[in-house]
């Protein structure tokens, strides 16, 4: 009989447990940041927000950030049991599309300068997120051409985060 009721109790237990809440969230523009490089927020087109089991957001500015940030140890940390939802801005409508099913396209002018904005709907010219991750591993971005154009490198935002000069780094 203990056994029936230990049972009962752990089902009840888990059935209890609260779900998580994967739904968008909307950009704080006076507090969010980016969790790489530490940027204000500066175009919904363009944020990544991803959101844990426990309902928590962290926000990225530009896709290559969520990117580069994936797999880290801090992404670890946020992501304990595995489970998360990223979503990006589309960036012709600005709504809030699923990131990994989004489509991009290369070539728009984004925050940090990777240059992919994301797509409802898929086009001849447009990639899957995969290729997306592998472009942007593979340095095929249009990120070194932003910081020649923007002069970032002279900004101290994270240090080598965002392309700011690394401690003992000479212009």
């Amino acid at each position: 009989m203990m056994k029936k009721l230990a049972f009962v109790l752990l089902l009840f237990v888990f059935a209890c447990k609260p779900q998580a809440d994967f739904q968008p969230k909307e950009i704080n523009w006076d507090r969010d940041i980016c969790e790489l490089c530490l940027m204000g927020l500066a175009d919904q087109e363009y944020s990544v927000q991803l959101i844990n089991s426990e309902g928590k957001t962290i926000w990225f500015d530009d896709i290559g950030c969520y990117v580069n940030y994936k797999g880290s140890d801090d992404w670890k940390k946020f992501i304990r049991d595995g489970e998360f939802k990223s979503w990006i801005g589309d960036c012709e409508t600005g709504k809030w599309i699923d990131a990994e099913k989004a489509n991009y396209r290369f070539g728009d002018d984004t925050p940090m300068g990777y240059g992919f904005g994301a797509l409802a709907e898929a086009n001849d010219s447009t990639f899957d997120y995969n290729t997306v991750v592998q472009r942007i591993k593979d340095g095929k971005t249009s990120r070194d051409k932003f910081m020649k154009e923007k002069k970032m490198g002279k900004m101290k935002c994270g240090e080598g985060k965002c392309g700011g000069m690394k401690k003992g780094e000479k212009e």
